[in-house]
């Protein structure tokens, strides 16, 4: 089938719509016709350079929902007119590490970086040209084709443009804070950055039981969304934030420091592990630069008894935590709509990461109409 996607074909570069020819679905793949698609950061980083492609042209897009159109050949459980949440890290349920709950470091991750099947083929062409799918499944198109291991079935009568969000953004904050944090009730947490992932951290603190949540960010649209949703304080600065989190621990520091910035710098390491007291844990789950290299005092870290923990979609478990977070999300105990500062249609897609870079939108989507 033909469809309409929004491709990169250098870097750095702008998003190109274009007219995409989907393959027809295998075994173990779905057709997707999709409802509504996450402007994360991550893809602006393939877009700014800030992250290798590993091949043009490359459809982009790896946080969205969407509905089932088309069912590969002896696919079973799977209905035409199915709901689904597409996860940005597919789950195969017998790796090591899926059978360890580690579903998020399943390895068919490591196929995502190509944009390919498994076996190095790929899904989408553009003018007779294979086409990458960003982690897989190109969230920027009228309609997609993906594995089954990335699909999340879920109830019809949920708001796809909030389920939308939880295919990246929201386990990899929440994430952050309940599983690679710890939280515990009663800590005082810091988040550098609340953009669409830090503000799923702040979420994630309120819903483990901080006393403190600490939202750190220049924007203050973001600062502003980030109060509604479960920060307790919010400034400007790390500065700042450290001389609060001193003021109500006896001087001792947060229990916790998730970096959520758009762009991970040393000196963002630097400053959330002075942050943390002893035993405590900086969370890096920024992205941008990730090879950057990162430099702490090792006397500080090992006598003090710090850690740096990385994390990678928040540690979550696709298969249970999505359909968690959207009953959370039912309950009103997880807030999703109030996450949506900006609605775009795929020709406005430029114009959506502009207002990002711009502070005018917290977690933009694009609605598909």
């Amino acid at each position: 089938m033909k469809t309409t996607g929004a491709v990169l074909r250098q870097a750095p570069g702008e998003w190109e719509l274009v007219e995409l020819d989907v393959e027809e679905p295998r075994q173990g793949e779905l057709v997707v016709e999709m409802r509504a698609a996450g402007l994360c950061h991550s893809d602006d980083h393939y877009a700014k350079g800030d992250a290798p492609v590993a091949s043009f042209p490359f459809v982009g897009g790896h946080e969205g929902a969407g509905v089932v159109i088309g069912i590969g050949p002896d696919t079973p459980g799977w209905e035409i007119g199915d709901h689904v949440a597409l996860s940005f890290l597919p789950v195969c349920g017998r790796c090591r590490w899926c059978s360890t709950g580690h579903q998020n470091l399943c390895d068919m991750g490591r196929f995502l970086r190509d944009g390919t099947r498994s076996d190095g083929s790929y899904r989408m062409w553009l003018d007779g040209e294979p086409a990458a799918q960003m982690c897989g499944l190109a969230t920027f198109s009228r309609h997609t084709l993906v594995d089954v291991a990335a699909a999340i079935k879920i109830d019809p009568e949920l708001n796809l443009e909030a389920v939308c969000l939880t295919g990246c953004g929201v386990g990899t904050g929440w994430g952050s804070a309940v599983n690679s944090a710890a939280v515990h009730p009663g800590d005082t947490v810091i988040v550098m950055g609340v953009g669409g992932i830090g503000v799923n951290a702040v979420q994630g603190a309120r819903h483990a039981g901080a006393s403190h949540i600490v939202a750190v960010d220049p924007v203050a649209l973001k600062r502003e969304v980030a109060s509604r949703v479960g920060a307790t304080e919010t400034f400007t600065t790390m500065d700042e934030a450290i001389d609060l989190a001193h003021s109500v621990t006896n001087g001792q520091g947060a229990d916790a420091a998730i970096i959520c910035t758009g762009v991970l710098t040393t000196d963002d390491v630097r400053q959330a592990f002075a942050s943390i007291r002893k035993a405590g844990t900086v969370v890096v789950t920024a992205l941008g630069h990730a090879d950057t290299d990162v430099a702490v005092n090792a006397r500080e870290l090992t006598l003090y008894q710090k850690r740096i923990q990385g994390s990678v979609f928040g540690e979550s478990n696709p298969l249970t935590d999505i359909p968690l977070m959207l009953e959370l999300y039912r309950s009103g105990r997880l807030l999703l709509d109030e996450l949506i500062t900006a609605r775009y249609s795929l020709a406005d897609i430029n114009r959506g990461y502009a207002d990002l870079h711009a502070g005018l939108n917290v977690r933009g989507i694009i609605v598909f109409d």
